[in-house]
């Protein structure tokens, strides 16, 4: 059984020295994907501590690991030009040698909204853009010269049952989303239905799930048996902890032997 590792590495608080240096220990510890995020002030903590933006974070990123998916845990649809975006990630997945997940959401952040000039508007406008804008990330990936290295995944986050669960399984490769088992398991039904009815088989798009009101090692067992294929955590600066990632790859050796 393969089970991937994830955590995202929230790029606030901290210096960048030190956020390098937590993806090179994540990489040698055995992570098999390294996330950033898409934000442009903290989230938790100092609100105006420390922070840095996420695709040049996700260049650096590529540089200084080798062997783990990278990307972004997920790029706001709103904050860039789609065509850009794909581009962006071609020439990381470059740099990378083919690592680079394309993970990407409707946004939500209205403070990031507000300061750097973007128009929040309302959830469902931020859903119809990312729905208009998903064939063209598509389109742009298949144009370009040279093209993507590797497959370059795209990952879609959310659990919206009627839009954003749609969009998963209209486009997506990857599917992430968090909460306990009970909610995995509806929102992985609902994503399955809206499978059935486009006539995609289920099975072709990966689970990536964390936990967000506990360890996730707790339910590790739980939701592989229910068809998780990416297990995430996260930590967060200035200290960057990693004790949780070393659980969850310590669990994922054993499981695989």
């Amino acid at each position: 059984m393969t089970v991937r590792i994830g955590i995202q590495v929230q790029p606030q608080h901290a210096d960048f020295s030190r956020m390098r240096e937590c993806w090179r220990e994540a990489e040698a510890l055995g992570a098999d994907v390294i996330y950033t995020w898409d934000h442009f002030f903290p989230l938790s903590g100092d609100p105006d501590g420390r922070h840095f933006e996420a695709l040049a974070s996700l260049a650096s990123l590529a540089e200084v690991t080798s062997r783990a998916r990278i990307g972004v845990l997920v790029n706001c649809n709103s904050y860039r030009n789609p065509n850009l975006l794909a581009d962006a990630h071609r020439t990381i997945d470059h740099i990378s040698g083919g690592r680079v997940v394309l993970g990407i959401g409707a946004g939500w952040a209205e403070r990031d909204y507000e300061a750097y000039g973007y128009d929040f508007g309302t959830s469902a406008d931020r859903l119809r853009a990312l729905r208009r804008d998903l064939p063209i990330i598509r389109e742009r990936l298949t144009a370009l010269n040279p093209p993507p290295v590797g497959e370059m995944p795209v990952l879609i986050g959310g659990g919206g049952e009627k839009v954003t669960l749609r969009l998963v399984a209209e486009h997506a490769d990857v599917w992430h989303g968090w909460g306990e088992i009970d909610t995995y398991r509806h929102k992985a039904a609902v994503l399955a239905e809206h499978c059935t009815a486009l006539g995609r088989d289920p099975a072709t798009i990966e689970h990536a799930w964390e936990r967000t009101s506990g360890p996730v090692l707790e339910l590790a067992d739980e939701l592989v048996a229910a068809g998780v294929t990416e297990l995430t955590t996260s930590a967060t600066g200035p200290d960057y902890d990693l004790s949780e990632l070393r659980e969850l790859i310590a669990w994922r050796d054993r499981l695989t032997g």
